[in-house]
C-alpha cells in the first residue's frame, strides 16, 4: 500500500478537509463487523451555555446502570473523560473501579470551557471548538488534560475526542506528540459552520490515518445516509439543511418519506429502528467497523436535554441492549477496544 499522505490538511476555510482516498483502511469483505462504544463521560452542564464553572459530575455515578448491558454483551467501552470528570473524586471514583477491572478503558475528551489555562474571561461559540484556539493554548489545554488523567486513573490515554467534535488543523500534530495514537471526533456528514465549527461532510465513515508514519488513525462516528437518496446524501442534505431548507422542515419530511434520512449511530435522538437500518445499510456499501457514541449525562435524569426524565434513561439503557442483541446475533458481529483496532489496522496495513 502506498505510503500515507496527512489527512489533517487546512482548507480554504481554515478547517480540515476530507482524507486522501489512500489513507482510508479498507477491512477485507470477509471480516466480521466489529463495533466500538465510546462514552462522553463529562459534566452535566447547559448545553446552551459554556461556562468553567460549570462542573457537576454526578452523572458519573449513574454509569453502572448502562455499564451492566454493556458487560452482559462482552463489551469494554471507552470512556472519553473530561477535566472535570478526572479533576474530581466525584468523577474518576467509579471508573477507576471499572479500569482496575479491565471492564473499561479511558480516554480524553477536551472541553476548552472547563479546562485551564483559563486565557479569555467570556468565551465565545467559536471557541468552544478546541481546533479554533491559538495552537499554544490548544496544546496547553490538551497537556493539562492528559496529565490529569494520568494523575486521577494512572494511565496515559490512548483515544482522543474533541468536545464538539472541534477537531482543527493543529490537532493531530498535537495529539502525535503527546502520545495519543487514536482519534474519534470526526462526525462523518456533519457541518458545524454555523457555529464557527468543522465541517465534516464528504469524510464517509472508513477509518484513515492522520499522519504519513500511520501512528495516528482516526475512527469516525458512525453516521450516514439511509434512504433511496442516499447516494447523493451528502449534496442533497446541504441543501435541505439550508436556512431555508430547515425553515420548511424539509429534512424531516425526506426522513419520514424514506428519502433520506441521517442517522448517527447513538441511542441519543435516534430510534433503534433507525440504527439498524443504519448499520445494515453500511454492511452492503463494506463497511466493517462501526461505532456507537453517547453522553454520560444521558444516564441522569435532566442530565441533558436528551433525558428529561427517567423514562427516556430507560429508553436509552433499553436501546443498547437491543442493538448490542441485533449487531451479535442477527449481524455476527464482535465487540472490540480502541487498542485493539488499532493493533489490526497496523497489521493490516503493513507493507
Amino acid at each position: 500500500m502506498p505510503p500515507h499522505a496527512s489527512a489533517a490538511t487546512p482548507n480554504a476555510g481554515g478547517g480540515i478537509g476530507p482524507p486522501p482516498s489512500n489513507a482510508r483502511i479498507v477491512f477485507p469483505a470477509d471480516s466480521p463487523p466489529q463495533l466500538l462504544v465510546f462514552i462522553d463521560a463529562e459534566e452535566e452542564f447547559d448545553w446552551s451555555k459554556f461556562a468553567p464553572d460549570q462542573t457537576s459530575v454526578r452523572n458519573i455515578a449513574e454509569q453502572h446502570r448502562a455499564q451492566r448491558v454493556l458487560e452482559r454483551f462482552g463489551c469494554v467501552p471507552t470512556y472519553l473523560v473530561d477535566y472535570p470528570v478526572a479533576a474530581q473524586p466525584e468523577g474518576r471514583g467509579p471508573l477507576r473501579g471499572l479500569l482496575a477491572d479491565g471492564r473499561c478503558q479511558i480516554g480524553a475528551q477536551l472541553h476548552p470551557w472547563v479546562t485551564p489555562p483559563f486565557v479569555h474571561p467570556n468565551i465565545t461559540l467559536s471557541q468552544t471548538f478546541a481546533g479554533n484556539l491559538a495552537p499554544e493554548l490548544e496544546r496547553a489545554k490538551l497537556a493539562n488534560l492528559t496529565a490529569m488523567i494520568d494523575e486521577g486513573f494512572g494511565v496515559k490515554p490512548f483515544a482522543y475526542r474533541a468536545g464538539r467534535y472541534g477537531f482543527g488543523p493543529n490537532t493531530a500534530g498535537l495529539l502525535r506528540s503527546l502520545g495519543y495514537r487514536l482519534d474519534v471526533s470526526v462526525l462523518a456528514g456533519a457541518d458545524f459552520r454555523r457555529g464557527g465549527g468543522p465541517c465534516f461532510r464528504g469524510f464517509g465513515v472508513a477509518p484513515y490515518w492522520l499522519d504519513a508514519d500511520r501512528e495516528l488513525l482516526e475512527i469516525p462516528l458512525t453516521s450516514d445516509y439511509v434512504g433511496g437518496l442516499s447516494r447523493c446524501g451528502d449534496s442533497l442534505y446541504a441543501l435541505a439543511d439550508s436556512r431555508l431548507g430547515r425553515a420548511v422542515r424539509i429534512p424531516a419530511v425526506l426522513a419520514r418519506t424514506g428519502l433520506l434520512n441521517r442517522v448517527r449511530l447513538s441511542p441519543e435522538g435516534q430510534s433503534c429502528r433507525e440504527a439498524m437500518a443504519l448499520t445494515l445499510a453500511l454492511l452492503a456499501r463494506g463497511v466493517r467497523l462501526f461505532s456507537v457514541s453517547y453522553h454520560s449525562s444521558s444516564l441522569l435524569p435532566g442530565g441533558n436535554p436528551y433525558v428529561p426524565t427517567g423514562r427516556e434513561v430507560d429508553r436509552l439503557i433499553g436501546w443498547l441492549a437491543e442493538y448490542l442483541e441485533f449487531f451479535l446475533t442477527v449481524v455476527g458481529g464482535r465487540t472490540v477496544t480502541p487498542t485493539e483496532i488499532h493493533r489490526q489496522v497496523q497489521r493490516l496495513d503493513s507493507p
